[in-house]
């Protein structure tokens, strides 16, 4: 992937030097639903889990910024930020909309977000309370180490996903999924509306890729099935029967890897958002 090609986004904030770490407080109800949910797709405890991180030490005091030039996976991300948001402006601009750019936290080990405290196992995620979307840079290791799910591009998916719900949430489908949770509607499960919502992001992210192979050219031989690869790598049904040895399909929330694979492709191949609309249909 030449990723160098892209224009660097100004919106990443590196907090890996403690900044934004937090130890020794109480989480918000957000931040227990994270570490709860990815505690059951890992096959983890999610009891212990929170043990662990209220058991931390005081935040640091450092101060966050902007990463430091030198530091190659941090520009990375930038050039991949910076490339998503050329592309949601443009194509928020011929819809009549106005895109407003999300900030990207880079963290190492802990973060508090305005949806409450996040451990490295979480993994990435988007907080729509502060429209910013959080990442530690070792994720990418583990995608690559545990999953077999290597490759920039694969990491590209991962980040145009996370910025795919800050579309969601611009769009408003957020919002109407969080007042469908508090109406008591399903949430979970293989026709759950979270499965919709993270599906939806996956095609969403196609629709980016899509874009910005046509603007750049900057994709090589492999590198789309290197995102597919990780797309198939982090399915509900895959990462349960690693974690589990078994799949629970009423416990799902991001899709089975099949899905997860045909909604980025979808997207992918047709670049256009209006077909991304997984609430609507029938087949997921």
């Amino acid at each position: 992937m030449r990723w160098k090609r892209a224009r660097r986004s100004d919106n990443v904030v590196d907090a890996r030097s403690g900044g934004m770490r937090v130890g020794g407080k109480g989480l918000g109800l957000g931040g227990i639903a994270l570490v709860v949910i990815v505690g059951l797709l890992m096959g983890q405890d999610p009891g212990q889990i929170l043990t662990e991180l209220t058991s931390q030490s005081s935040p640091g005091t450092g101060q966050s910024g902007a990463p430091p030039a030198n530091d190659e996976q941090a520009e990375f991300v930038r050039a991949v930020l910076g490339d998503t948001e050329d592309t949601w402006r443009q194509l928020f601009q011929q819809a009549g909309r106005q895109y407003r750019e999300p900030t990207l936290v880079l963290f190492s080990q802990g973060v508090n977000s305005a949806c409450g405290f996040a451990s490295q196992a979480v993994g990435p995620f988007y907080c729509p309370a502060d429209q910013r979307v959080y990442l530690d840079l070792a994720f990418f290791r583990e995608l690559a180490q545990r999953f077999g799910a290597s490759g920039d591009f694969a990491q590209a998916y991962v980040i145009a996903h996370e910025v795919g719900h800050h579309v969601q949430t611009l769009l408003g489908v957020s919002v109407q999924v969080n007042a469908a949770r508090q109406r008591g509607e399903r949430m979970e499960g293989a026709n759950g509306l979270l499965v919709r919502q993270e599906l939806q992001a996956d095609c969403l992210a196609g629709v980016w890729a899509h874009h910005a192979q046509r603007r750049l050219d900057w994709l090589e031989p492999g590198d789309l099935e290197e995102a597919l690869n990780a797309a198939n790598a982090i399915g509900d049904d895959r990462l349960q029967r690693h974690g589990r040895g078994q799949v629970v399909p009423d416990s799902f929330t991001h899709g089975t890897s099949e899905q997860r694979v045909r909604w980025f492709r979808m997207g992918f191949e047709n670049g256009e958002s209006g077909r991304c609309n997984t609430f609507q249909t029938s087949r997921l």
